[in-house]
């Protein structure tokens, strides 16, 4: 399986599961010329993008190479692209979440909500 239908996989298991928690998919790879953003779900009065991750030899260094900052300020960007485009969810609480697939030592899909904010 390439890297991309690796991807693509860990994508649709990422939705089954934040459907199966209750979240509204609203979009999946929503892309400006910027950048993407993989899943962005609605749940209650919260609006959360979410940056999928597939690592089945993955480490805790790897993560953290994957999601570094300039990763985040990516996403960050990307997602006032987003709430610019769509004013109907700008009253929204914003959220920024991870889900890792398949990485050695944790739960087959790992959520974890709140990884990063735009704030240090």
């Amino acid at each position: 399986m390439s890297k991309k239908d690796t991807g693509n996989c860990g994508e649709k298991r990422a939705c089954d599961f934040l459907v199966n928690k209750g979240y509204e998919i609203l979009f999946q790879n929503w892309r400006t010329r910027t950048g993407e953003i993989d899943i962005i779900t609605k749940k209650d009065d919260s609006i959360v993008f979410v940056e999928v991750k597939t690592l089945p030899n993955g480490t805790n260094d790897m993560l953290s190479r994957e999601l570094n900052y300039n990763k985040q300020q990516k996403i960050i960007k990307t997602s006032k692209r987003f709430l610019l485009n769509h004013r109907q969810y700008n009253n929204s609480y914003i959220r920024f979440d991870v889900i890792v697939i398949d990485m050695p030592g944790y739960p087959e899909v790992y959520h974890i909500e709140n990884a990063f904010t735009e704030f240090l």
